[in-house]
């Protein structure tokens, strides 16, 4: 059977370069289409996607490059992104995931600041524990 294995060091540069180098994660995914949903653990379990990357630094090119691609999107992602009725239907089916941490434990709300996403980051505003 054949090995079909990531490289460890593709998948952490990868991730490490949706943080902010668009035309290196284009790169990196043509080269090789299997990191699009591979993650890094950066230590004590902090795994991080290139999408969660781009989720909290608010690079909404990379973001929606990757879900063209066909990214799984996630929480984080749609916080950044503004989808507000995604961020909805997922809180109100679990209330706590308004204060979930994401990668590097950045909370929800600072993944909606980062993308600017003004309708989430009034709707996290105005949740009632």
């Amino acid at each position: 059977m054949e090995n079909n294995n990531l490289s460890p060091e593709l998948v952490q540069l990868f991730v490490g370069q949706a943080h902010g180098d668009f035309q290196k994660v284009q790169e990196l995914l043509e080269q090789e289409p299997g990191l699009l949903n591979a993650s890094w653990d950066w230590g004590n379990g902090d795994w991080e996607t290139a999408l969660g990357a781009a989720a909290h630094m608010g690079r909404k090119d990379i973001a929606n490059y990757l879900l063209d691609k066909g990214a799984r999107i996630d929480l984080f992602a749609a916080a950044m992104l503004d989808k507000v009725e995604i961020v909805k239907a997922l809180i109100s089916d679990n209330l706590a995931l308004k204060d979930s941490l994401g990668p590097h434990r950045i909370p929800l709300i600072n993944h909606a600041e980062a993308g600017e996403a003004t309708a989430v980051m009034n709707y996290l505003k105005s949740i009632k524990s």
